[in-house]
């Protein structure tokens, strides 16, 4: 993952995206990187596990070399049409942005691509080594993804069209870009894993994302402890550990991410999770 240039993690929600977001970041980080982690809804979910109050548009440095903001439509694009239209004076929106709210009813994909188009724009600018984006959920991550092919489709000509070829060609490019899809050992999460992965199969907008299955049980030891509540925690485990073997069979991950049994800590869940990623290759 640290070779890539722009790794987008999503996952229905509640899977514990954000913390693999933010543990990635930190795993980035604590390796030497210049890293930028964005979020791009406001959960909230970033600043809880780095410990900090809510994210703006600018980056905000968390830890020495690791910056974080979040994704602010409005803000992206001026910042848009300020550097990369070229209109000098753009100021807080007013009647642009009505004109906006209103191309972005009638027309597919411009909500989207400004959000992933300043995502792209930072990884060009190559202030930084790499971008984690805390992206939208599995049932959200196709149109936002998309969005460059979408665009290409309505545009044919001009800057806009050649902005979006080279933003669907980075995020196409298997070197620079990765994907990771989050679950839980659990019915509904790992559904909806599969219909992502299926989606992604058919668009090829990205190379296959890699899956993280997270919170999975370990295996307890094998002997039975005698008669009593002991015993029956045991049972009740090694069921739990039953039920999600079949769901990792149904849909085998590139890695596991055991769970945290006691009390933690956002933040010390995300720093777990970083040791975890050392093993995702």
């Amino acid at each position: 993952m640290l070779d890539k240039r722009l790794v987008f993690v999503s996952g229905k929600g509640g899977v514990g995206k954000s913390a693999v977001s933010a543990g990635l970041a930190l795993l980035a980080q604590r390796n030497g990187l210049r890293v930028l982690a964005i979020e791009v809804e406001a959960s909230g979910g970033l600043a809880a596990h780095f410990g900090t109050g809510p994210f703006q548009f600018t980056p905000r440095e968390v830890r020495p070399g690791l910056h974080v903001m979040r994704m602010v439509r409005s803000e992206a694009l001026l910042e848009y049409l300020s550097l990369q239209l070229r209109i000098p004076g753009m100021g807080r929106f007013g009647a642009i942005a009505r004109a906006f709210d209103a191309l972005a009813t009638a027309a597919p994909a411009v909500r989207e691509i400004v959000t992933i188009g300043k995502t792209l724009w930072e990884v060009r600018e190559d202030r930084w080594d790499l971008v984690v984006v805390d992206a939208p959920p599995t049932g959200q991550i196709g149109s936002y993804l998309r969005a460059p092919k979408s665009i290409t489709e309505l545009v044919t000509t001009g800057r806009i069209r050649s902005q979006s070829d080279w933003m669907a060609a980075t995020l196409a490019d298997s070197d620079a870009t990765q994907v990771l899809l989050v679950t839980l050992p659990e019915e509904l999460p790992t559904t909806e894993t599969l219909q992502s992965l299926r989606w992604f199969e058919q668009s090829k907008v990205t190379a296959p994302p890699k899956i993280i299955t997270n919170r999975v049980l370990e295996r307890l030891s094998e002997g039975r402890p005698p008669a009593g509540p002991v015993a029956d925690m045991a049972e009740l485990h090694e069921k739990l550990w039953t039920e999600q073997q079949t769901w990792i069979e149904k849909l085998p991950p590139d890695l596991t991410i055991p769970l945290l049994f006691g009390v933690f800590t956002p933040g010390e869940i995300a720093a777990h999770i970083s040791d975890d990623l050392e093993a995702l290759k």
